[in-house]
């Protein structure tokens, strides 16, 4: 999804710490735990995501290497340019090319280890990714790469809503330029409750057997237009936006 930074810019420009919610001319509001779960599908009713951010006793290429079977260790000592672990940020994009693609005889071990990875990729490069989009930290690895069944029993949903209201509350200091995590919920919401700013969405006339209705619903703004409006012209609009202009 085509990502609007102007509209997300003018967002975080009517955000509050103090509450959590944005200020606009008829009230406030804020994005909630069932924002989230619907837009989603994320886990919210099951264990909260509780892990320490500390490097394990003998460190985090040790901790890869035995788990993944990728020895990062000789990698980072290469001389690298751009080292894929790095102050216990990881390197997502050097993953992939190291693991490269699974082959049709793969065993289970192998098949487990992709499954493992793809996850790696969606959690630190989508769901929770840094500002540069391409690493992640280290933390995540003690879920990820825990119980299969555990991974499924962890509270996502709430993890991404905490990670917005602080990447929002960040957000507010003059001196930040760039921003990470799931940015793209906060659009989604933005789309649903204040329609005015939505886009041509393709799929928004969905019949009773579409396929798309077994996803997610947020998966109904998939192809949609962004309308990439100007700054300011988002910025007019919220100055003067009114109450029958929100969907609740």
């Amino acid at each position: 999804m085509e990502m609007d930074n102007n509209l997300l810019t003018a967002m975080v420009e009517r955000w509050r710490k103090e509450t959590h919610t944005f200020h606009l001319l008829e009230g406030v509001m804020t994005i909630t735990l069932k924002d989230v779960a619907m837009l989603t599908e994320l886990p919210i009713d099951v264990d909260a995501i509780i892990q320490s951010s500390r490097k394990p006793l003998n460190g985090w290429g040790q901790f890869i290497s035995e788990r993944l079977g990728i020895n990062i260790l000789k990698e980072a000592q290469e001389g690298r340019r751009v080292p894929p672990l790095h102050k216990s940020m990881l390197l997502i994009p050097w993953l992939v090319r190291t693991v490269g693609e699974l082959p049709e005889d793969a065993t289970d071990a192998q098949i487990e280890r992709y499954a493992r990875i793809y996850l790696i990729c969606l959690v630190g490069g989508f769901l929770f990714p840094n500002k540069t989009g391409g690493n992640m930290h280290c933390m995540w690895l003690r879920v990820l790469l825990e119980d299969c069944d555990e991974i499924g029993r962890k509270s996502w949903g709430s993890a991404c809503l905490a990670m917005i209201y602080s990447v929002l509350c960040k957000c507010m200091d003059p001196k930040t330029k760039q921003v990470g995590g799931p940015m793209f919920i906060l659009q989604l919401w933005v789309w649903e409750h204040l329609p005015t700013f939505a886009p041509i969405c393709p799929a928004n006339s969905w019949g009773p057997d579409e396929p798309l209705r077994q996803w997610a619903y947020g998966a109904r703004w998939i192809g949609a237009i962004t309308r990439l409006t100007f700054l300011d012209g988002y910025r007019q609009h919220l100055d003067c936006i009114e109450f029958n202009e929100v969907t609740f």
